[in-house]
């Protein structure tokens, strides 16, 4: 009896949601893009020790494409101390890999969080064509190594 009640409870607990396997890199780039505004500078710091010494985006091929203030403003007025970051990946799937993983969700993100060391968006978008005028002026925008996220502890994505 006692043994059936406990199967029935533990029919009715939802489980936990399983964090999924890391997807495969299809090799089309993608930008992430970090943007908003810092009020803790010297805890961002730390946050970008911890990223760089974790070694995620060495294995994923991340790499940031910009410094994280600006030169210069030709239109608008941006809030003060605007930071915006562009990490370039390989493929979505190692940007996502990067944001699920373990390393990162559980150890390294909460360095900028309660109190939030900055307000930020977080956003991700393809890389665009190179368009025909640039055609062997610029780089062919193609990574040359392997990168993948096999052996990256995946969290489930938070609802």
């Amino acid at each position: 009896m006692i043994a059936l009640a406990l199967l029935a409870a533990a029919a009715a607990t939802p489980a936990a949601p399983s964090a999924p396997a890391p997807e495969v890199c299809d090799n089309k780039p993608v930008y992430m893009i970090v943007s908003g505004p810092t009020h803790d500078r010297a805890r961002m710091m730390a946050y970008g020790k911890a990223i760089q010494d974790s070694g995620l985006y060495a294995q994923l091929g991340g790499y940031y494409v910009n410094g994280a203030r600006p030169i210069a403003t030709f239109e608008g007025t941006p809030p003060p101390n605007l930071t915006t970051l562009i990490v370039r990946f390989p493929c979505l799937a190692n940007a996502k890999a990067f944001w699920h993983s373990k390393a990162y969700q559980e150890t390294i993100l909460p360095l900028r969080q309660n109190p939030s060391a900055g307000d930020y968006t977080v956003t991700v978008y393809p890389e665009a064509a190179i368009a025909p005028y640039m055609a062997g002026k610029v780089g062919d925008g193609a990574y040359k190594g392997s990168f993948d996220a096999t052996g990256i502890e995946q969290v489930a994505p938070k609802p």
